[in-house]
């Protein structure tokens, strides 16, 4: 079977994904969720011209030539708008926040003033508008400010708040079961046996994933036997999750099953086997309604086919609009040979140059296996199938690793 691009790979991963069943969330809850709908304004902000300091409203006219004495009939706070508005010769103590009364056009700030009795001496003139926020300068009602496939942010939040939304509507977070096979793995804190390895593949996918938004459930170590692995899946598929992920037991040696247990169960394989450096033994495919992503054993090439291909699908599955990595531009920081029939993917340092520059610089072994080095890395150089060789100081594309 001919190896699959990385980028045919990703499309397959990705065919027919998105945002799931609609819920409404309160706004506290909606943190890093993604808008089903898009969200317009339920009011006007600010609903009134509002002062923008504190000082005194006046008519820029009465102050054109200062020092200019006015009388202050009244004071205006936040909340409490004037009952009366202002003639020639008048001013109303204002502070930040408080509606603009009728008759004026300006706000003088205050250390422009000086206060005696009933009286304001205003020793600067201002320009129509001056130090007022006009209805609506921020928004309308009626405005569509956020929109679908946006996942929300901080300010995304306070933004919604601002338009008086309590509630906001989302889609459902993906729910992913995760599984490991393999009759060598361990749980942390156990003494390893002759042979064994202590599993660690599973705590970066659940990290990963639940960065994403999706909802993990783990499924444990399945031993290597087809019943076993068989049992593991059909819980999966019965549990309802929206994506399985295997991770092992996925290349063809005598005791990697999963591919074998998959199609048993009735799953239908998109593609095994992709051309890319780590992780060429990774497969996907279909069980019903429910998706499968097959992830390799070796820790490197399990951790980097996740970011790849789960975390994108993740995000397309919760409704964002765009679940591509965002790839950036950088300098190598040191010699690379000629590259294979293979993408590959260099875990590297990022550093600046004395220009601030980013420059990225492989880790000293790209090792699959090596759990140290790529816990040490920031990023990865994509590397394209047949690429020359490169020198120190060239530009390359990298992909960063989740801080």
């Amino acid at each position: 079977m001919a190896l699959m691009p990385v980028d045919e790979a990703l499309a397959a991963v990705l065919a027919g994904a998105r945002g799931l069943d609609v819920e409404m969330v309160a706004l506290e809850d909606a943190h890093r969720r993604v808008l089903a709908r898009d969200l317009a304004a339920l009011r006007t902000q600010p609903p009134q011209p509002m002062s923008a300091m504190d000082g005194y409203a006046v008519r820029a006219a009465d102050v054109a030539a200062p020092p200019a004495t006015l009388r202050v009939i009244g004071e205006i706070a936040a909340g409490r708008p004037a009952t009366m508005g202002i003639g020639a010769g008048e001013a109303l103590r204002i502070f930040t926040g408080g509606v603009v009364p009728a008759g004026a056009d300006a706000v003088v700030i205050q250390e422009d003033t000086v206060r005696n009795g009933d009286h304001v001496t205003v020793n600067e003139s201002v320009r129509t508008g001056r130090h007022i926020r006009p209805a609506g300068v921020d928004f309308r009602e009626g405005q569509v400010l956020l929109h679908q496939g946006r996942r929300l942010n901080d300010r995304d939040l306070a933004l919604a708040a601002g338009m008086n939304h309590a509630a906001l509507p989302v889609y459902r977070l993906p729910r992913l079961a995760l599984l490991a096979t393999g009759d060598e793995l361990v749980m942390p804190g156990t003494a390893p046996a002759p042979g064994q390895i202590v599993y660690s593949n599973g705590y970066a996918l659940r990290a990963l994933a639940e960065a994403e938004g999706a909802e993990v459930i783990n499924l444990g170590i399945a031993a290597d036997t087809l019943e076993a692995t068989r049992a593991a899946i059909r819980q999966a598929r019965d549990l309802g999750v929206d994506l399985l992920v295997t991770t092992g037991g996925a290349s063809a040696g005598d005791h990697d099953l999963v591919k074998e247990a998959l199609e048993a169960e009735g799953t239908q394989i998109a593609f095994w086997k992709i051309a890319m450096r780590p992780g060429k033994p990774m497969m996907h495919g279909h069980l019903g309604a429910m998706r499968v992503i097959g992830l390799p054993g070796n820790p490197v090439s399990s951790y980097v086919c996740a970011v790849l291909f789960m975390v994108p699908l993740i995000r397309a599955l919760s409704g964002m609009s765009d679940p591509m990595h965002v790839r950036e531009p950088a300098l190598l920081g040191a010699d690379l040979a000629a590259n294979d029939t293979r993408e590959d993917y260099l875990r590297a340092h990022l550093a600046r140059d004395d220009a601030g520059r980013q420059v990225a610089t492989p880790v000293d072994s790209q090792d699959s296996s090596l759990l140290a080095r790529l816990a040490a890395a920031q990023a990865l150089i994509v590397r394209p199938a047949h690429a020359p060789a490169a020198q120190a100081g060239s530009s390359c594309i990298i992909l960063k690793l989740p801080l």
